[in-house]
Parts: structure tokens; C-alpha cells; sequence
């Protein structure tokens, strides 16, 4: 869509009278109004006497999201203490917009799309729908342009396209945060948009100052949620990341959107689901959670008329298991999946990303001939040394077994050094390709070698004897 096209739809959804209703009653996270005849999705702002008598400027807002009856159900962005029966309720946008600019790069955001970093206000932007129509199948172009992150084993074995979509599975602290930040500091992406969904307080300072730091901040837009807000917020968060991404995609820049993460979303998501009386499925998720992920995340994409948002997904699995819910629906949606090893993180082994559980489905398309044998080469030697790996600690594997995996004990140390990296060294792709390049061929040639090198078969002594025996019958 274009800059003109997009005004005018968010200007189509912006109400020129003031609608208000009434409250009846506070229900947990909810609130009921009467006589509020506005859509799901609608902002409102609710006022009582001391406030519209006052000259207060903060307001308790809220959002629609459902109806009981007459009434409609709405969601506060925060706590209901002070709520009073009879407090009005204001409509301010049917459909909710965010102001979006240049500005937004180097500051950190609410969900509200607000600055709480203490900078000066955002100046000179424009209004986008927060929710917008589906990006059309047909606007979207082929992904076949590589997208370096700086990460050694990301850009070698899971090799991104532009407007790929990943997921980054793992459990609780395995290094997913470190991984994300690290690919932030280093992608070849020209802006950089993260939501921190439901993360805690404490480590978002940690996150911005020790592992995005000043240079990764400069070329970033942060937007900050934190887990003891509104469930709305937190979907919110993600929804002002997404359309952030939009619009420097739409000026032609090639955007990395990460969100840490999915899970708290579809957490949140199942909060909202609730309150307004929807049935639980699987494992307490409502419906609406099923339905809100794929819209979200088919909002990244690149596009035929230039731009694109290549979206980096953490999710949270629960008790490392990669079949639970999201994981499941967010691995059917995704291009790809990149998962981290619990194992391996123990080991020392940095990132951990265990590279026989992850794939990029665009690697292919992405990388030239030597680079794609190179990785299938590497792929067979880890597998082979995966299938042998308890008889190799013990002792009790025999040489000559599996020349894949002869190469891959002789060259282990070298592949592990191959595979490992510190947060803070970024990775040249070039180099990292031709490194992989070498290292196949080097396997290739010492595969060669043991085949000539290993004995012949011997005769089988059983079969000689039956056959001479035969023979004197004969």
C-alpha cells in the first residue's frame, strides 16, 4: 500500500463525533459500559467527576474487546482501582492508528507506541492503522537474497533469506535473549525493530545497555512491554512493533523485526480470550490465540514493490518440549525454526543452536551451489557423529565402522570452533562461506582417504568351505 493509500485508510477509520457510554459494573480484568456502540477493537478513555472536574492529564484507558449483551466489555491498559458505577466512558479511535516516522529510530516505546526512554517527543510523523488489512499474496516477491546476521552458525547451516520468517526455540535460560540481541548488534538489516513481550523488568536494562548496546540501539525501535502489564499492552506491544516495521519497509529498507517473546503473546492473547467468555482448547489456549498468531506473524514478508520485514520469532517452550502448542502452531506458520540445545548450552557451547533440529526452508534459494553441498556435507558428518556419539564417550566405538563418522571424531575440534562465537565478535559472511566451503572439502578429501586406506574384505571362510565341499561332491 502506499504512503497516500495508507492515510487515507487510517483517516476512513478515525470517528468525527464523540460517542460515550456509561460503567455498570467491574468484572476482574474487565469492565462492562452501557450504551457504547463502538466496535471490537475500539480505544476508549473513561473519565469520572474528580477527573473531568480537574486538570488531570493522565486518563485510565482502555480497549473494547467484546460484548455481553447490551453491554460492552472493556479491558483496561491498567488496574481498575478508582473505577466508580457511572464513570463515563469516551470513544477516541474505532479503529486504533500509531504515529510512525524517522523519529523512531534510537527510541524505546510502550505499548501504548509512547516514549519512556525521557527523550523529547516524537515529531514529525503520521498516523498508520495498527491492525491493517492483510499484505496481499501476490504483492509478495520471491525470497532469494541472503540476509547475514553475524552469527557463524545461523549464516553457514540456517542461512536467512529477506522477509523470512524464523523462529527461535528454547527453553528458559539457554541463551535465546543473548542470541537475539547478538543478531541485532550484527544483521546486515538497515533497521531493527524488537518487542520485548512480557519479559521482566530487570532485563530490560540489561538488554538494552549490556547486550544491544549504544551502536545497536542507534539503528533500533524498541518497544517494551513488561510482564506485569495489561495482557492488552502486551498484545498491543506487538501489533506497534509490527506496524513500526511497515513503515520503514515501505521506504524501501530491509527491516529485522524480532519479537521475544511469541509465547507471552499467545499468553496474553489467552488472558483476553478468557475474559471475554471464550472457551478454552488445547491446553487452556482459547481459539483466538490460533487465529491471532498467523496474522501476526504474516506480517513480515518481503514485498514486489521493494522492502521487506524478515521476522526473528523467540518462543518460549515450555519444558523444552518442541511439540506443546505454540511451538507446534508457530513451527506450522514459520519458514523456518532454529532451535536451542540445553545439552549443548551446558557443555559451553555457544550459541547453542542445535543444528540437526533447525532448518531455514529458504536456505536453498538463498545460497549458491558450493555453499548448499558444503552445508549438506556438514549436516551428514553431525548426524553420523550424533547416531555414534554414546559409543564414542565410552570407548566402545570401532574405527572403520562409519568412515561419515571417522571424519567427524577427526575433525570435531574443528567443527566445534567452527560453530562457536562470542556474542560481542560479529561473523563476516564471505569469510564464514568460504570457511564452510573449506571445511567440506577437507572432510570430502579425508572421507576419501580411509576409504582407500581400510583393509579389503576378507573372504568369508564359511562360504569357501561350503563352496569346496561342493565342489568335491561333485
Amino acid at each position: 500500500m502506499s504512503v497516500l493509500g495508507t492515510q487515507l485508510d487510517t483517516l476512513r477509520r478515525l470517528r468525527s463525533i464523540e460517542v460515550a457510554g456509561s460503567v455498570v459494573a467491574v468484572r476482574g480484568l474487565s469492565v462492562l459500559v452501557q450504551y457504547l456502540p463502538l466496535p471490537v477493537g475500539s480505544l476508549v478513555r473513561f473519565e469520572g467527576p474528580a477527573r473531568r472536574n480537574s486538570m488531570a492529564t493522565e486518563s485510565i484507558r482502555g480497549e473494547v474487546v467484546g460484548f455481553d449483551g447490551d453491554h460492552a466489555v472493556v479491558m483496561l491498559f491498567s488496574g481498575s482501582a478508582g473505577i466508580a458505577p457511572g464513570w463515563r466512558v469516551i470513544g477516541e479511535q474505532s479503529a486504533q492508528t500509531l504515529p510512525v516516522g524517522d523519529c523512531l529510530l534510537g527510541r524505546i516505546l510502550d505499548g501504548m507506541g509512547e516514549p519512556i526512554d525521557g527523550g523529547r517527543p516524537l515529531a514529525d510523523t503520521t498516523l498508520r492503522p495498527l491492525d491493517p488489512a492483510p499484505t496481499g499474496a501476490l504483492t509478495r516477491r520471491r525470497i532469494d537474497e541472503p540476509l547475514p546476521t553475524g552469527v557463524a552458525a545461523i549464516d553457514a547451516m540456517v542461512t536467512l533469506g529477506k522477509g523470512q520468517r524464523i523462529g527461535i526455540f528454547s527453553g528458559p535460560g539457554v541463551g535465546k535473549s543473548t542470541l537475539v540481541a547478538s543478531i541485532a548488534r550484527h544483521t546486515s538489516a538497515d533497521v531493527n525493530v524488537i518487542a520485548l513481550i512480557g519479559e521482566r523488568g530487570r532485563e530490560v536494562r540489561d538488554f538494552l545497555e549490556s547486550a544491544l548496546g549504544p551502536e545497536g540501539l542507534a539503528r533500533s525501535v524498541v518497544i517494551v512491554a513488561t510482564g506485569d502489564e495489561s495482557p492488552l499492552l502486551r498484545v498491543r506491544a506487538a501489533m506497534v512493533a509490527c506496524t513500526a516495521a511497515e513503515y520503514f519497509r515501505d521506504l524501501g529498507a530491509d527491516v529485522m523485526l524480532m519479537m521475544d517473546s511469541i509465547t507471552r503473546f499467545a499468553q496474553a492473547q489467552r488472558q483476553i480470550g478468557l475474559t471475554v467468555g471464550e472457551q478454552p482448547a488445547t491446553k487452556g489456549y482459547t481459539p483466538s490465540v490460533f487465529a491471532m498468531m498467523p496474522r501476526l506473524l504474516e506480517r513480515a514478508g518481503a514485498l514486489t514493490s521493494g522492502g521487506s520485514i524478515t521476522g526473528l520469532y523467540a518462543v518460549l517452550v515450555e519444558g523444552d518440549d518442541l511439540n506443546e502448542p505454540i511451538s507446534d502452531a508457530a513451527r506450522g506458520i514459520l519458514d523456518g525454526h532454529i532451535a536451542l540445545s540445553r545439552k549443548l548450552a551446558s557443555r559451553g557451547h555457544y550459541p547453542a543452536i542445535d543444528l540437526l533440529e533447525s532448518i531455514s526452508r529458504v536456505a536453498n534459494d538463498v545460497c549458491d551451489q558450493h555453499h548448499v553441498q558444503a552445508r549438506r556435507t556438514m549436516v551428514r558428518l553431525l548426524s553420523a557423529y550424533s547416531e555414534s556419539e554414546e559409543l564414542i564417550n565410552i570407548g566402545a566405538y570401532a574405527r572403520g565402522s562409519n568412515p561419515d563418522c571417522d571424519v567427524a571424531i577427526a575433525l570435531k575440534p574443528r567443527i566445534d570452533q567452527f560453530l562457536q562465537q562470542s556474542s560481542s565478535e560479529p561473523a563476516s559472511y564471505p569469510m564464514i562461506c568460504r570457511q564452510l566451503i573449506e571445511l567440506a572439502a577437507e572432510a570430502n578429501d579425508l572421507r576419501t582417504k580411509i576409504e582407500r586406506a581400510a583393509p579389503a574384505a576378507s573372504p568369508n571362510p564359511i562360504t569357501n568351505t561350503q563352496n569346496r565341499g561342493g565342489s568335491k561332491a561333485s
